[in-house]
């Protein structure tokens, strides 16, 4: 190796993501190993990581670089297994010399790895920028250690890391004094020679490199997207999403933010508005004006200017100048000392008049203040001349975000969105309609007359009912034939339920239909009640049942020939409108409310939820807008209870701050509050369509019942998204919240009762109607929201009421798998304790068990003392490492980082598929395959069961017998010899050394394996 060649190849491993497990416990321990002309180094092992980052610098010597186009440098990824020193193929990459830049010129690409052989099971895609270079600080990265090594900008902070780093510096000096000698014994044995000689292949020698911490890369973004979303740590983000720099990246990170304006800027807002950072803003107010001298009337405005930034407000006629409108400046965006009013026309760029204001004299309110009072201000004109400039009202302070002001003035910052859009960028607080579940039990008809005379004589009417309450229609079963009721009179007797909400304003359609043929029913009569004459009720105590006349002319009213009712159909209906019952709207275990539906069975509030939204951080970039490559116009959604929140829109800014605090009263801490990020797509008008949705960027679930009372928590929430090319990290999202408690005993109280109202006991609902009643609960929600101004779009309730989680998803079904193991775990841990004692593997532990079982047989009445003591001591123990921070999305527990791209496509595909025919068919395949497993497993289960069944079905005689013999024994024996030294004989038994023992199964397993099952007899 020639290492004073003036050109060396620098290989810049960074990192890699979504690479396959190969350790046979869903992980790898990931390394690469490059090689270039003979020379092959690799990178530090990264433990039990699938989305390792390496940061790291390998340089090569080049000895030609003429021929470097003409040369080739192999990347493999390699899984180290140390259980034996061997490595398990992860993929490779080989890359052309000829596509290798200069220093300087060169960027992080990425790769997707390929398969050694046609065998190989290989994916993921791995990070590296290669480049040429010939300054001295790559070649003191590839010489090793020396003495200006502390100069090479690395911080140790702790003594393990500097005697790694003085080992590391001794083991390269050693090694470049071999290569010393070797070069100059190469020197003297070639003396003369101008070209150095290349040692071969069989001469290579291990090389350790000493690998300084690279530069944090910048996020690379194919797609042209602006800067300004990439994150920390030196990850790449692009086409295919954002790498993890391990759990890290994704992890809860603990903030400190200056809430309530700091120590040292306390003011009366500060116990209303604690839990965000203060704003100062600049508020002007421009209330009307008057004597204004225009020829030929017109329209008036008035433009307040600050610098650059500049609001005009709302056209006005020329008589009734009044505008009361309120303009708001951020104290960062206050570019000059001086604020002017000028009033215009509409349609014209010189003023009428002009009126300016000294920042330094402005005064500063602080709410509860009263507002300021407006005042008359002289303006001049454009000569300067006050005298006939007209007059206008005018108010102007310095403020916070606590102003009364704040939601509905223009602010800066929004400067460049058009009029029509400004609605949709502010503050706004709804509330859920309230929602109550309409029973409706048809219970039968009488005489209905059929449609059809000449059919209905050569069969049987099948009759049923159907039932429309706005877009939701339920049918009965077809009426079935009774014996003492005519077919004229069919019985049905079932319950039919649906959502509805206040205000009242559907009807219920209730008609009787003959089903004739497929595809064809023919309705016979029908009845209309509005929803506001429907009895209301709070319990289970039956309402009264009413008679309702079907009404048969269902054609032309006019037709004499229909005019005539000879018979009186009739239907019977019982309908409710049930209060007491919690409309579900939300998915069960993210419910942020279980209060019934009456408010006269509410109960006084536990405590009070308070977020302070601050702002986000790092977001990626939705995307692009003309003249500034791309951007974020971020917003938050909130939802507790009833109660729905949306932040101001932060027009333009991939870290955007809010500072909004909201309340919520907390009726119940069992439960979660939902918080979401999205883009709003209706701030440009240009690109504002019907199809148009605002971007999910994340969401974020807090569980009360995990926070302690009173405490603030102030953490950055990593907002997760997953794609079809996996999980991507779009920013962070910074919150402070507190739940605060009135009264801890009534909280306590709350644990011992019931999570959802009495109804759902007394007169519980199915599975499938909770399904299909929380899906119509959920669009009658979407729809009243929809309607507000400005509207929270379909798409966003939807995602904050997780609309798609009853969706099959492979992914989810491991990862719940994988969490039916992990709580098996305990159990598996200790039978395989108690099989280590009962081997006598650690004599202490034998020992001791002897001793306390022994105690426990001869004093049984300690037995539960001692469990319930030891539980709560364990409890006590724990109490010092108990979770500092709340819970947040877990990747890892999502199954979520390994996934397997093809079942990602699977999770995002449409219901019904959309997808090939032959992709579909393999899908069914590996579906097959997991379920075969699960019937084998399910069989065994149930052939389990049925040996016990056969110990008393004389299926086998013999069986039978011999085990009635022995429960007739074992009788006598448990009657004859007092129970404790039974126990204490079968523990002993057990406990029995090994050298007392056989390998044979026990007489009692080999006689339950030999009972019969019903296996024999399946097809």
């Amino acid at each position: 190796m020639n290492l004073n060649s003036k050109e060396k190849l620098v290989v810049e491993v960074i990192g890699a993501h979504n690479l396959m497990p190969k350790d046979g416990e869903g992980s790898s321990s990931p390394f690469v190993e490059v090689e270039f002309e003979s020379q092959r180094q690799k990178t530090t092992v990264k433990y039990r990581d699938l989305n390792p980052v390496w940061n790291e610098k390998l340089v090569f010597s080049v000895n030609d670089a003429a021929d470097l186009p003409y040369r080739t440098v192999e990347i493999n990824v390699f899984n180290e297994r140390r259980s034996n020193n061997s490595r398990n193929f992860l993929g490779k990459v080989r890359v052309s010399g000829s596509s290798i830049a200069r220093e300087g010129e060169a960027l992080a690409q990425l790769y997707t790895l390929d398969k050694r052989s046609l065998f190989s099971h290989v994916r993921g895609e791995i990070t590296l920028k290669l480049y040429l270079s010939t300054r001295e600080e790559v070649k003191q990265v590839i010489n090793g250690g020396n003495s200006n090594n502390n100069n090479n900008g690395i911080l140790v902070s702790s003594s393990k890391k500097n005697k790694k780093l003085q080992q590391q510096q001794g083991t390269s000096m050693a090694i470049q004094q071999n290569l010393g000698q070797e070069s100059k014994l190469n020197s003297h044995n070639h003396h003369g020679h101008a070209k150095p000689v290349d040692p071969g292949p069989g001469e290579i020698k291990p090389v350790v490199i000493t690998t300084v911490p690279g530069p944090v890369i910048p996020a690379v973004n194919p797609a042209g997207l602006g800067g300004g979303g990439g994150g920390g740590g030196g990850v790449p983000v692009g086409g295919m999403g954002m790498y993890s720099t391990g759990h890290g990246e994704y992890s809860l990170k603990e903030t400190r933010p200056h809430l309530g304006g700091g120590p040292l800027n306390k003011d009366k807002t500060s116990s209303t508005y604690d839990l965000v950072e203060q704003m100062q803003y600049l508020y002007v107010r421009v209330v009307k004006a008057r004597e204004i001298s225009v020829f030929g009337g017109g329209e008036l405005v008035a433009e307040v200017k600050l610098g650059n930034y500049r609001g005009i407000t709302k056209r006005v006629p020329l008589n009734s100048a009044e505008w009361d409108q309120v303009f708001a400046f951020s104290k960062d965006c206050i570019q000059s000392s001086v604020v002017e009013i000028f009033v215009k026309e509409s349609n014209k760029e010189d003023f009428l008049g002009r009126v300016w204001f000294d920042l330094n004299e402005v005064p500063k309110r602080v709410p509860p203040d009263s507002q300021l009072a407006p005042q008359w201000y002289r303006m001049d004109d454009r000569k300067g001349e006050k005298a006939k400039g007209g007059e206008v009202m005018v108010a102007i302070w310095l403020g916070t975000q606590a102003d009364e002001a704040f939601a509905e003035a223009w602010h800066s910052k929004a400067a460049n969105v058009s009029t029509d859009g400004l609605c949709s960028i502010k503050s706004k607080v709804y509330l859920s309609p309230k929602l109550w579940y309409l029973r409706v039990n048809v219970i039968e008809a009488q005489d209905v007359v059929m449609g059809e005379k000449g059919s209905s004589l050569m069969r049987y009417p099948e009759l049923f009912a159907k039932v429309q309450v706005g877009n939701q229609v339920l049918r009965t079963r077809i009426a079935s034939p009774v014996a003492s009721k005519s077919l004229s009179n069919p019985v049905w007797n079932e319950d039919l339920l649906f959502v509805v909400a206040e205000p009242f304003e559907d009807y219920v359609l209730v008609s009787v239909e003959d089903h004739l043929a497929p595809n064809r029913d023919e309705t016979v009569g029908r009845v209309l009640l509005p929803v506001t004459n429907i009895e209301k009720r709070l319990d289970d105590k039956p309402v009264t049942s009413r008679w309702f006349n079907l009404d048969i002319h269902l054609g032309n009213q006019n037709d004499s020939s229909k005019s005539v009712m000879r018979f009186a159909s009739r239907i019977h209906l019982l309908a409710s409108l049930d209060g007491g019952y919690h409309v579900l709207d939300e998915a069960t275990m993210y419910s942020s409310d279980v209060r019934p539906t009456a408010k006269q069975l509410w109960k006084p509030h536990i405590g009070v939820l308070e977020v302070g939204v601050l702002g986000a951080s790092n977001l990626v970039p939705v995307k692009i807008k003309e003249g500034k490559g791309g951007s974020t116009d971020a917003y938050c959604v909130a939802k507790y209870g009833q109660k729905w929140v949306r932040t101001r829109t932060v027009v333009d800014s991939l870290s955007p701050k809010w500072n909004e605090q909201y309340t919520w009263e907390v009726f119940d801490p069992c439960t979660v509050i939902t918080i979401g990020v999205f883009d709003n797509a209706r701030v440009d008008k240009n690109v504002v369509s019907a199809t148009t949705r605002d971007s999910r960027i994340g969401k974020v679930r807090i569980r009360l019942s995990t926070l302690e009372s009173d405490k603030v928590y102030t953490h950055a929430y990593p907002l997760l998204m997953l794609h079809p090319s996996g999980v991507k990290k779009m920013g962070e999202l910074h919150l402070a919240v507190r739940f605060s408690c009135a009264n801890m005993v009534n909280m306590l109280c709350m644990y011992t009762m019931p999570l959802l109202p009495k109804m759902h006991y007394v007169q519980p609902l199915s599975v499938n109607q909770l399904d299909s009643l929380r899906y119509q609960a959920m669009n009658v929600v979407a729809s009243r929201l929809g309607r507000a101004e400005p509207p929270l779009v379909r798409d966003v309730v939807e995602y904050m009421l997780d609309h798609d989680s009853h969706m099959w998803s492979m992914r989810k079904s491991k990862a719940n798998f994988f969490r039916l193991t992990n709580i098996l775990a305990w159990f598996v841990a200790v039978s395989r304790f108690l099989e280590t004692v009962r081997n006598w593997h650690k004599p202490v532990y034998s020992a001791v068990f002897l001793i306390v079982f022994m105690i426990f047989v001869l004093l049984p009445e300690l037995i539960v003392p001692c469990v319930l003591l030891t539980m709560a001591a364990m409890g006590l123990w724990r109490y010092r490492s108990r979770p500092r921070h709340p819970p947040h999305m877990d990747t890892r527990l999502s199954y979520a980082d390994v996934v397997h791209p093809d079942e990602l496509d699977e999770e995002f595909d449409s219901f019904p598929s959309s997808r090939a025919a032959e992709i579909i068919r393999m899908r069914y395949d590996r579906l097959r395959s997991v379920a075969g497993r699960i019937q084998s497993v399910v069989g065994d289960m149930a052939t389990q069961g049925e040996r016990f069944q056969a110990l008393l079905s004389w299926r086998d005689p013999r069986a039978t017998f011999l085990f009635i013999m022995v429960c007739l024994a074992a009788a006598c024996g448990f009657y004859a010899v007092p129970f404790k030294w039974i126990v204490a004989l079968w523990g002993l038994y057990l406990l029995r050394p090994p050298k007392f023992r056989n390998r044979l199964p026990s007489r009692a397993v080999s006689f339950f394996k030999r009972l019969p099952t019903r296996a024999d007899s399946m097809l």
